[in-house]
């Protein structure tokens, strides 16, 4: 049995330890807002947070997510987050929405680390974040708007 503790609760699963954790939460727990992209950690679609931090969940294996703090989209919470969702909204970034869970978890990241980035922060942090709509300009002004939010 696995200990995952996603979004504040805790879950024991009877787990291969190599399963990707993005099976498990999409296939086991059901929370469907993280996507399934490359399956290479180069999209950026699977994006989770894992102790605070912007992960891939499509390359990180059950075992070594067990006894971390993992948060999906869907366990979102918080000044950072609520900015964040409120300007995408408002600027109506999403096209799709495919990859926008992903790229909406890495925004928090660094607005969590960095409350006034450049349009270069900006470009690092958000760099593996494929859009295939192109919303890239978008995305950027909601993560300035967002760190206005915040102050």
């Amino acid at each position: 049995m696995i200990k995952l503790d996603v979004n504040g609760q805790t879950h024991e699963l009877d787990l291969n330890p190599k399963m990707p954790l993005l099976w498990a939460i999409r296939d086991k727990l059901n929370l469907t807002g993280t996507k399934f992209g490359c399956g290479h950690a180069m999209c950026g679609a699977c994006t989770v947070h894992i102790n605070g931090q912007a992960a891939r969940s499509c390359s990180i294996m059950v075992g070594d997510a067990a006894g971390k703090k993992i948060v999906t989209i869907e366990g979102l919470r918080g000044p950072v987050a609520e900015a964040v969702t409120k300007s995408w909204q408002e600027l109506n970034v999403v096209q799709c929405g495919y990859c926008q869970s992903g790229q909406i978890m890495s925004a928090i990241t660094l607005l969590s680390e960095n409350r006034n980035p450049t349009d270069q922060d900006i470009n690092l942090s958000m760099d593996g974040n494929i859009c295939r709509c192109g919303t890239y300009a978008r995305i950027r002004q909601a993560i300035h708007e967002a760190a206005k939010r915040l102050g």
